[in-house]
């Protein structure tokens, strides 16, 4: 395996993870409008994510990192080309940071109802323009000779790409319902696995158009005739044992086989990408790789060398973090948040 392929191996390993524990932190956030009752089961949802959150977060950081030092080209081209919606998913995860800490310091219902909203909205934009970016990746978009993308407001919106963002975010919702059972107790936890399996019945068929589309709308099918269609009967076989879990009020190992579904779909979109790592619609010439998209070799080998030093101290962090708070979050503790 080249440096570059290890490199695009670990971006996309990034963004699985990133998917994966985000995932339900998102899906957590979306869930504190419309299943708590009160602004206690609120502040209770809001502590089953409160000690994992930021960290959670760094998975993405360190995924564009990744790219800005070892696929330059690609950072430059995405980054610009993808502006405006990087702009507004941002601004929507600062938005969500800053409720966490604002919503309890005033003791007035406005105050809470206000913060409580931006939560919500922090979670619910931020993997709706994630699943829009990395459809229309896949899709394509308007890449010339310079790696420059000069996109219009279609490039952007088409049904494949707004069906890509509604499909991640059913995806973390369902994964944020199946971590509240974990979390949590007595009445919130049964009405979480109860709305989790109401759920399933949507975001399953929503996922499933999304593979049609995305036969009709890309070539990963084609780029990848064995492995993708592979990976996908894969995650439909996750999403049945998550269902069979599930049903039987196995929580653990329908969180774990659920968010195993997650992180496989957001796989298989760079499997069906590689070598690319973004596709031109204009022609297939001007495709930014792993090659002509990458920094040289002596700036991949240092990083490699930091990569391999730090990841294993980074990754014991965050295991030791989930260790230590592990126990479920009771409405009769004191709240954090």
């Amino acid at each position: 395996m080249s440096l570059n392929e290890l490199w695009f191996l670990l971006v996309a390993v990034l963004f699985v993870g990133f998917f994966f524990l985000e995932g339900f932190d998102f899906g957590v956030g979306m869930s504190t409008r419309f299943m708590a009752r009160n602004d206690l089961e609120r502040r209770v949802l809001v502590n089953t994510i409160g000690p994992f959150w930021d960290a959670n977060e760094v998975w993405l950081l360190t995924a564009g990192g990744a790219i800005f030092a070892a696929f330059p080209n690609w950072y430059a081209t995405m980054f610009s080309g993808y502006y405006i919606p990087l702009v507004v998913f941002l601004l929507a995860l600062i938005g969500r940071g800053v409720s966490f800490e604002f919503r309890g310091q005033k003791d007035s219902a406005a105050w809470r109802k206000f913060w409580d909203w931006v939560i919500f909205f922090g979670s619910i934009l931020p993997p709706f323009l994630l699943g829009v970016l990395f459809s229309s990746l896949v899709q394509g978009m308007p890449i010339n000779d310079k790696m420059d993308m000069y996109a219009g407001f279609f490039d952007y919106i088409t049904v494949f790409s707004v069906w890509g963002g509604v499909t991640v975010t059913m995806l973390c919702l369902l994964h944020g319902l199946m971590f509240i059972t974990l979390r949590t107790e007595d009445d919130i936890q049964d009405r979480a696995r109860r709305m989790a399996k109401r759920v399933w019945f949507i975001t399953v068929p929503v996922l499933v158009v999304f593979v049609v589309l995305a036969f009709i709308y890309t070539d990963i099918f084609q780029a990848r005739p064995i492995l993708v269609p592979t990976m996908i009967g894969i995650v439909v076989v996750m999403y049945l044992l998550c269902a069979f879990f599930l049903w039987k009020d196995r929580d653990g190992f329908a969180f774990t086989f659920g968010g195993l579904g997650l992180a496989l779909t957001i796989a298989t979109i760079f499997v069906g990408l590689f070598p690319r790592v973004m596709i031109s619609s204009i022609d297939s010439a001007f495709d930014l790789t792993i090659h002509n998209a990458a920094s040289g070799q002596y700036s991949l080998t240092v990083m490699t060398i930091v990569a391999v030093t730090l990841l294993p101290f980074v990754l014991g962090y965050q295991i030791w973090s989930y260790y230590v708070f592990r126990k479920r979050v009771s409405s009769k503790e004191k709240m954090t948040y």
